[in-house]
């Protein structure tokens, strides 16, 4: 078999692809190798922004910013990857190149998210924190390299495998591929943020990154594997050079020669690429036209994506603020991402079948340019449902100190209720063994808090930007205490826990997830952090123990008080006091759902739409040009993203949400008065027509041509005539 044979033109592919049920053996290696590669992009994308803001340490808007670049990265490089497939390496080369670059940054991101390496001093915390940035930056400049290279060769590599009679195999491969992609989307989107949630570690036990980028890794590299062991089945076609090229050759020329030609003596052309002839076809040049059309109403289409793509970033970091207790199943917040894959198997039929044809029937003309319009408002109205969970949230959150203020609770130790005097503050009465509900605030350094009965007077001192707590012991002439208390919500769902000992005598607090270790008497723990669920922690005396048992929701910080008549007996939870300093989340994860269905029926609407009719709008051999320019418009909305969370800075998330939804409704009256004056054309009509007007010149050509030649071969005769004509001829 030689290399050249072409199976589109009825020979045999080059390698030796058997066929099983009329499908070539080789795409069942190119499906699994889509399958594994998205179930790797999309699995390490899922926890990105979580690793950036909680291994890395950055704050929000840095950990949205450097997520977006990413992105962004992702969707320029297969313009790259296109010209390097079609010109120089083939599609083959070009995914096996890229693979082994995209498995090496997969290897990377996994080896950045070790603690361990770095961790000297064994606390848990990575030591030289600038290792693993640089280290996960080189391997997402790698990830996005390769994905994006390889994005435009694998579908196209796939097609190639096949022969013109089969047409309908073709179209089952294509659809078995895409079917694929949101398999391994979805997958992977549950199964990472299960992994991320791990603990793992040598030295200290931490959330394992490093396990949820090795599984992708490791799927990274039996894609590769598997596309390689399939490769003495492919056909491999030479690369033909790459019609994105020749395109931009010609625009440049176009403007170049209007820039030179642009002086008044020179006639004017109807089309500016018309000045593109004297050195292109003008079929090309016709071609072209069509397409700049299209890519014209491209322009306010970046806005879109700059809402879509935030799910994976900001409405991720919203969701760790939230209740993530579906009763059976505990949903991580990275985890509510499935939620779009979900929805994009559901509505795709459902809108293709149901919807689209129902308005039909009314008699409505819903065309294309119209879905897409309604795409970009149900994304808007998306951002608006996400702020008004915001607001949900915001309600729920505690208000911490500023700068200049402080703010202090009280803790009664004693057996007997005392009243408290605050500055600014109605006598206060303090039962036995209880806390003050809320944190009282203050502004000034020192307060003087005083017990009415007996009369006792304190001056105490207080750390502004601090939380605190005051002791108040059963003896009011011992020392009083105070005690700092956390000034933020506790990460990853967490619940800080504390036990403060009002017993005469040490005792020891237990548990599976943390050990309180020994505890002074009138005295108190460091915060421990706990995970949600029920939890029982084992409190022993010098002789005798007891258990106590609560339930924990997600973010909470609680303070624990064993009193002086702890009962070791099965009274022992009764006899517990408890004081909460920080609410649980309490908005549920459940209200992400409409802003997720939004988002995703926008998307239908929206992406499938407006592909189809890009599609439909531009030659067969422009596609891959318009492929370029849909992938661009997700770069640019991208960088929107973080040029807008650098650069606003609004202090209320849900403002920035709303900001988004009022940029998206002005962008969408700007393309809805755009698609209002679009003509639709079909471009196979108007090919046909310009080369049937251009086979009529070039008849017109020859028709005129044989009259010249004609009237030369005349003109010959008749000299010939005149030279036999002695009367004619001159004399010497």
């Amino acid at each position: 078999m030689t290399d050249n044979e072409d199976p589109k033109k009825g020979k045999k592919s080059k390698g030796t692809s058997k066929e099983v049920c009329g499908y070539p053996l080789s795409i069942f290696f190119i499906v699994v190798n889509e399958f594994c590669e998205r179930f790797s992009y999309y699995g390490m994308r899922a926890v990105l922004v979580l690793y950036f803001k909680y291994f890395l340490r950055w704050d929000n808007d840095l950990a949205t910013s450097i997520y977006h670049t990413f992105v962004a990265l992702c969707y320029l490089t297969p313009i790259l990857g296109a010209i390097v497939a079609d010109s120089w390496l083939g599609k083959f080369k070009t995914i096996i190149y890229l693979s082994i670059v995209y498995a090496i940054g997969q290897v990377l991101m996994a080896v950045s998210a070790i603690h361990d390496i770095t961790d000297t001093d064994r606390d848990g915390t990575p030591d030289n924190m600038t290792f693993h940035v640089a280290l996960s930056m080189v391997g997402l400049f790698l990830i996005a390299l390769g994905t994006g290279g390889i994005k435009p060769c694998v579908a196209a590599f796939g097609g190639d495998q096949f022969s013109d009679s089969q047409d309908k195999q073709r179209r089952t491969f294509f659809s078995v591929f895409y079917l694929c992609i949101n398999g391994g989307s979805l997958l992977s989107t549950i199964i990472t943020p299960i992994l991320r949630a791990q603990e793992c570690g040598i030295y200290s036990q931490q959330k394992c990154y490093s396990l949820a980028f090795g599984v992708p890794a490791a799927l990274m590299v039996v894609a590769l594997v598997v596309f390689i062991v399939g490769s003495g089945m492919y056909y491999k076609a030479e690369p033909q050079g790459n019609i994105m090229l020749d395109v931009c050759k010609c625009i440049g020329f176009a403007i170049k020669n209007r820039y030179r030609h642009r002086s008044s003596q020179y006639p004017k052309k109807e089309h500016w690429m018309d000045w593109a002839e004297d050195k292109y076809e003008k079929l090309l040049i016709a071609q072209i036209k069509m397409v700049l059309k299209v890519l014209f109403l491209y322009i306010p289409l970046p806005m879109f994506w700059t809402l879509f793509d935030q799910k994976g970033s900001r409405w991720t970091l919203q969701a760790t603020t939230m209740d993530g207790n579906f009763g059976l199943l505990v949903i991580q917040p990275d985890q509510m991402q499935t939620v779009n894959p979900i929805l994009i198997l559901t509505l795709v039929p459902i809108m293709d079948s149901l919807i689209y044809p129902l308005i039909q029937k009314c008699g409505l003309n819903f065309t294309p340019l119209k879905r897409m319009t309604v795409g970009m408002l149900l994304a808007a109205i998306a951002f608006i449902c996400a702020a008004v969970v915001q607001i949900e949230i915001d309600k729920t959150l505690p208000t911490f100190p500023t700068a200049s203020q402080s703010q202090l609770k009280l803790l009664n130790m004693g057996s007997n209720p005392v009243t408290v005097n605050l500055p600014g503050n109605d006598p206060l009465v303090l039962s036995p063994a209880q806390a003050s509900e809320e944190f009282f605030t203050f502004e000034a350094g020192n307060i003087s808090v005083s017990i009415a009965s007996p009369a006792v007077t304190k001056i105490i001192s207080l750390e502004k930007e601090h939380r605190q707590t005051l002791l108040i012991p059963s003896n009011l002439t011992d020392e009083w205490q105070l005690t700092d208390d956390v000034t933020a919500k506790p990460e990853q769902g967490n619940n800080a826990i504390r036990f403060i000992n009002g017993m005469s005598t040490t005792v020891n607090v237990s548990t599976v997830a943390a050990d309180f270790g020994l505890i002074e008497p009138f005295y108190y723990s460091n915060y421990s952090l706990i995970k949600n669920g029920k939890v029982t922690f084992t409190i022993s005396g010098s002789s005798q123990s007891c258990e106590y048992s609560r339930d924990f929701g997600f973010g909470s910080s609680y303070t624990f008080f064993i009193p002086s008549t702890l009962d070791f007996g099965p009274n022992c939870q009764e006899s517990i006091t408890v004081a909460e300093d920080i609410k649980p989340n309490s908005a549920h994860m459940a209200l992400q759902i409409p802003q997720y269905f939004f988002i995703t029926a926008g998307e239908v609407m929206f992406s499938v739409t407006g592909l189809e009719f890009s599609y439909s709008q531009a030659p067969n051999n422009m596609k891959a040009v318009l492929q370029a320019g849909w992938l661009f418009t997700v770069a640019i909305g991208n960088f929107i993203v973080l040029i807008v969370a650098e650069l606003a800075k609004l202090p209320e998330q849900w403002a920035e949400y709303i900001l988004f939804a009022s940029l998206l409704i002005a962008v969408c009256f700007i393309f809805s008065i755009m698609a209002y004056f679009y003509t639709y054309i079909d471009p196979a009509e108007i090919e046909a027509q310009f080369k049937k007007k251009l086979n009529a010149d070039d008849e017109d050509d020859k028709s005129k041509l044989q009259k010249t030649e004609v009237e030369m071969v005349r003109k010959d005769s008749n000299k010939s005539h005149d030279e036999d004509d002695p009367a004619k001829q001159t004399k010497m």
